[in-house]
């Protein structure tokens, strides 16, 4: 009772909310604390606050507090997940410890009995704990020693594939866990990549988020289990265990909480041992012109040439710019009941409901040429080429849009004044593109700047914005990315230059007479309206 009145006292809760709190956690058996921040109705700093002030302890934030690497040696990672303790500080005999809880002293009692330490306590929220647990320990540290506790650890992670069948490894249950753990992580922290990479002395793990690859914390003798863990992936997405000298390529799909994703999984030998790249994307994603981050005049541009009854509209941009992210909005606009359309993809990114998606396989000579020429016999209306790779694809499809057919797709190139010097330049005459294409798209994608820790400065006299770093960014400064854009449509002042084959730096200085706002132009604008940084905007702009 002390802790609720104290709580009405501040004024941190209400009696109304405390009275609804109160009996949801009779009704659950939960502590009343965690009924309280689970439910949202007090802040769980707050709390504590209060709590360490009634039990004599002090409240710590985690995240501006040094932790010794010597407490984090004398507890095992296993011990510290069990509890859900962090060991802050090691000194004469004294062990201090973050725990979230001041009314379990379980921890305290196994720690003084077992280790011969003398334990003091400080109180942290449990997200920080959580973080504290994963930097210092590495994901899935717990995990890896109770399967290797349970299995006998070896010296070398080469003599436990030799020693192992891989096969009834990867699908014992710890194995599974270590690998939902991963991924678990990884999606948790909005990563859209997993790259798993096996050195001579060490395995590494990196997650690419926002378009940045960061190095994931992982405990040391993972590298022990790598083997099974390799092996667990293969199983997940049907490929070949004991094949380990040939790439492969696989997909699975998995469920983490509630949400289904989907995987896109990439095996390749390297010196000592396979890589692997795992791309996750959600099973269900819903795509809007709306909401990439487009201009107003770039997004009633692209919303007028969708809807053209035939003709091209080419995305481009370098590997990562947002491309395929464009083109699936696009044919979200389109997908109605009146219409047919197809897709031509290498790989099918995303499934999309009501539309034929068909993946190429160059092995069985299903390439995007023969399965363009096999999907106009289905009368569609509207055709994504997943990228024009060749003069073959270029000409079906030019030939596709000059039959009455939208057609959709990419190219690799740099800016839009260069994309039509590139189908040049794989043998398309310039009579064909002209009356084809609709519009050049060049594109890429700049991180947004976090709204939770966003903050402005003056530069040069100029209001600017910049992220200065939390939890909720990982201290990157950003969340999330937009696209920048310049448009070049196939206005008769740019069809005759390109009928006169003139080169993309004529062709550039003749659009931006015209007004046409470039990659650069694009992002300063959104740099101007705080939604990114300049540096931001070098950093993908730059040549």
């Amino acid at each position: 009772m002390q802790l609720e009145k104290e709580l009405i006292r501040r004024g941190l809760i209400s009696e109304a909310n405390l009275s609804i709190a109160s009996a949801l956690s009779r009704a659950s058996f939960k502590p009343l604390p965690a009924v309280l921040v689970d439910s949202g109705y007090i802040d769980e700093a707050d709390l504590l606050k209060v709590m360490a002030n009634q039990h004599g302890l002090k409240f710590v934030l985690l995240s501006d507090m040094p932790i010794d690497s010597s407490a984090v040696r004398s507890v095992s990672a296993k011990l510290a997940s069990h509890y859900g303790i962090v060991p802050v500080q090691i000194e004469d005999g004294v062990l201090t410890i973050a725990v979230s809880n001041p009314l379990d002293t379980s921890c305290v009692e196994d720690i003084e009995t077992n280790l011969g330490l003398r334990v003091e306590r400080v109180l942290a929220c449990r997200a920080d704990i959580r973080n504290a647990l994963r930097t210092h320990y590495g994901v899935g540290a717990e995990t890896v020693e109770r399967i290797l506790a349970d299995s006998g650890e070896r010296d070398h992670g080469a003599d436990r594939a030799e020693s192992y069948d891989l096969e009834r490894m990867a699908e014992d249950a710890s194995v599974v866990k270590l690998v939902n753990q991963l991924l678990q992580e990884a999606i948790k922290d909005r990563a859209t990549d997993i790259h798993f990479e096996v050195h001579r002395e060490r395995v590494i793990v990196r997650r690419r988020i926002d378009g940045i690859l960061y190095d994931t914390s992982i405990p040391k003798k993972i590298e022990l289990l790598y083997p099974a863990i390799v092996s667990r992936i293969k199983l997940m997405s049907g490929l070949n265990i004991v094949e380990r000298r040939l790439p492969q390529d696989g997909r699975a799909r998995v469920k983490i909480g509630n949400d289904n994703y989907d995987l896109r999984i990439s095996i390749v030998p390297a010196v000592h041992g396979e890589d692997i790249v795992i791309r996750i994307l959600p099973s269900t994603m819903l795509f809007d012109l709306a909401n990439l981050g487009f201009s107003k005049t770039h997004l009633s541009a692209i919303q007028n040439f969708v809807m053209r009854p035939h003709g091209i509209i080419f995305v481009t941009g370098p590997t990562g710019s947002g491309k395929s992210t464009t083109l699936y909005a696009c044919l979200s606009t389109l997908n109605t009941r009146d219409r047919k359309i197809i897709t031509v993809e290498d790989p099918v990114e995303y499934e999309l409901d009501g539309i034929t998606q068909t993946q190429i396989n160059p092995k069985l000579g299903l390439t995007f040429a023969n399965a363009l020429r096999s999907m106009l016999r289905h009368d569609p209306d509207v055709m994504m080429v997943g990228e024009v790779r060749d003069r073959e694809t270029a000409e079906i499809a030019i030939q596709t849009a000059m039959t009455g057919h939208l057609v959709l797709s990419t190219l690799h190139t740099n800016d839009a004044s260069s994309s039509a010097v590139r189908l040049v330049d794989m043998g398309i005459e310039p009579y064909l593109i002209t009356p084809t294409v609709q519009v050049f798209i060049a594109q890429r994608l700049v991180r947004v700047i976090c709204t939770h820790c966003k903050e402005s400065y003056e530069s040069d006299g100029k209001k600017l914005f910049r992220g200065a770093g939390c939890k909720k960014c990982g201290n990157s400064g950003y969340q999330g990315r937009i696209a920048i854009a310049e448009f070049l449509p196939m206005v008769p002042e740019i069809q005759e230059l390109i009928s006169a084959r003139a080169s993309a730096l004529v062709i550039r200085k003749k659009a931006d007479s015209m007004g046409m706002k470039t990659l650069a132009q694009d992002g300063e604008e959104k740099v101007a309206a705080g939604k990114t940084t300049m540096e931001e905007l070098l950093r993908v702009t730059s040549v």
